[in-house]
């Protein structure tokens, strides 16, 4: 089995060999290929996972390269993980919207739409190169903002599937307050990519006993900090919103919060420095424990379950993946692409039956998912109109100054990214 990692010189890598090297049993890899353009970033992963296959005995191979096309060849599935531009882009998407008024977001908002005109015409790409040598094989995407990458990707007929670290995060949390094993935990996952609620939790599958009420009745403090919200609008809620919902439901706060202290794509820079450097010791052969400050938790292990699954060598029949709504959410139209729990096979991922769902939730996706229709469009087709549109539908914009400001800005920060600019 050969697996390629397009964004292989990414300082997550090493989450994602560690979780190969562990999981080898349920996806036994025997040549994974590292592609990145970044030759320096790239011999400090490629050596550092090598070592982390050495010392976990892991028989397959770890190959490095800059060519894509030599990279994908022949490989039955590929890992997109890439950013366009780097944490230099990502900084720009996290503050000049802030000079509006607006979210600085790298996934949601106007840089949130920034990353999707920068990335979808890269992926696409990719994904014909990967195409052309193996049409049969797997796209994975970890690319943000991935419900419109995923989308792309599917509109133009690859085999792609859609995958965040947000899902696994919750069902690891909550297992250790019920204090479980995370296979005991199955959610009630629902919307879109970052925009999505547990409405349920489960002991034991999709029909077993909902402990939601209990988990917020005894742990509803600790949720709540974690998704830095107030315990009394979870408790009132009744189901627990992802942390990006804080962009919708305190969209003032936020940015208040957000002018006063450097982005978080300051941060990580300065973290993937400090990264780099560890990944250059020759004596370094496991993952290094800042790496979990970077962000991605479980991101390992939901790959090694999505590629085991898609690939026929095991996996969990079930798991929360990002692909096309397909009837599951009635108000969407079916080619709109979801983030809810699916049957996942060598076949891909079928939407298992999702509840009706309250206008306060249903109203939202809507509205984001129309958003959505309109960045895609822009990011495909390029125009200052087309970014205006998406810009003034987005519900955390919605004003036509604001959105000719925005659109200003973005078009000026991303030229050199945009071809039709």
């Amino acid at each position: 089995m050969k697996l390629a990692v397009v964004g292989g010189g990414s300082t997550y890598t090493p989450e994602l060999i560690d979780g190969f090297a562990r999981l080898r049993d349920t996806l036994p890899v025997e040549e994974l290929v590292l592609v990145d353009p970044a030759a320096d970033r790239l011999d400090l992963v490629g050596g550092l996972a090598r070592r982390i296959f050495a010392k976990q005995g892991h028989p397959g191979r770890i190959v490095t390269t800059s060519d894509i096309d030599a990279g994908v060849a022949d490989a039955d599935a590929v890992l997109l993980q890439l950013r366009v531009g780097g944490q230099a882009a990502r900084n720009q998407d996290e503050t000049w919207p802030l000079e509006c008024g607006c979210i600085g977001q790298e996934t949601t908002g106007a840089g949130g739409l920034a990353k999707a005109l920068r990335t979808v015409p890269v992926v696409l790409d990719i994904a014909e190169r990967v195409r052309r040598t193996n049409p049969d094989a797997w796209i994975i995407d970890f690319t943000n903002p991935v419900g419109i990458v995923t989308r792309a990707l599917l509109q133009a007929g690859h085999k792609a599937v859609g995958l965040c670290n947000v899902a696994i995060g919750f069902q690891r949390k909550f297992a250790a307050l019920l204090d479980v094993t995370p296979g005991e935990v199955h959610l009630d996952h629902v919307g879109l990519n970052h925009l999505t609620w547990e409405l349920g939790v489960r002991l034991g599958g999709p029909g077993g006993e909902n402990v939601l009420p209990k988990l917020l009745a005894e742990h509803g403090d600790t949720i709540a900090d974690d998704l830095h919200m107030p315990r009394a609008i979870v408790d009132r809620l009744g189901v627990v919103p992802s942390y990006y919902l804080r962009y919708f439901y305190a969209h003032d706060a936020v940015v208040r919060e957000l002018g006063t202290k450097p982005s978080r794509a300051a941060e990580v820079a300065a973290m993937e420095k400090e990264l780099l450097a560890l990944y250059g010791d020759p004596a370094l052969d496991e993952k290094p424990a800042l790496l979990a400050k970077r962000g991605g938790a479980f991101y390992s292990e939901a790959a090694v379950d999505l590629a085991s699954s898609l690939l026929g060598s095991g996996g969990s029949p079930v798991q929360v993946v990002n692909t096309s709504n397909k009837g599951t959410l009635p108000f969407l139209p079916d080619d709109a692409v979801i983030e809810v729990q699916a049957r996942v096979d060598d076949t891909g991922a079928t939407p298992l039956a999702v509840p009706e769902l309250d206008p306060l939730y249903a109203g939202l996706i809507s509205h984001v998912t129309a958003y959505e229709d309109l960045a895609l469009e822009a990011a495909l087709r390029g125009g200052r109109d087309r970014v205006f549109k998406a810009l003034l539908a987005h519900p955390l914009i919605g004003q036509f100054e604001y959105a000719e400001a925005l659109t200003d800005k973005l078009i000026a920060h991303n030229r050199e990214h945009l071809a039709w600019a």
